[in-house]
């Protein structure tokens, strides 16, 4: 399937854009280094980098699924036809 949008900026680009995707970017933040490089405070004997880290994972799959909830029922096209053929889809490395 073919994922073929506008955006209302008009850049040509196949990018859609919701302020929903926006909360993809806690993931991104959680493992910038300085916020979780150092050893204290620690639990169940786990020092604090190790944690953290692992409790980005429970934290990024909630956001992704959140985010996949919220934009799953968007029309991926909005106002255009797609403009792919059949022979467009159909080329695959012969380009």
């Amino acid at each position: 399937m073919a994922l073929r949008t506008s955006t209302s900026s008009g850049s040509g680009s196949d990018l859609r854009w919701n302020a929903w995707n926006l909360l993809l970017l806690i993931p991104l933040l959680w493992l910038i280094t300085p916020l979780y490089n150092k050893a204290d405070p620690t639990l169940f004997g786990m020092p604090f980098f190790y944690w953290f880290l692992l409790a980005g994972i429970p934290v990024a799959a909630i956001c992704t699924t959140i985010v996949f909830l919220k934009t799953k029922d968007e029309p991926v096209v909005s106002g255009k036809p797609d403009l792919l053929g059949v022979d467009d889809l159909d080329e695959g490395g012969q380009r």
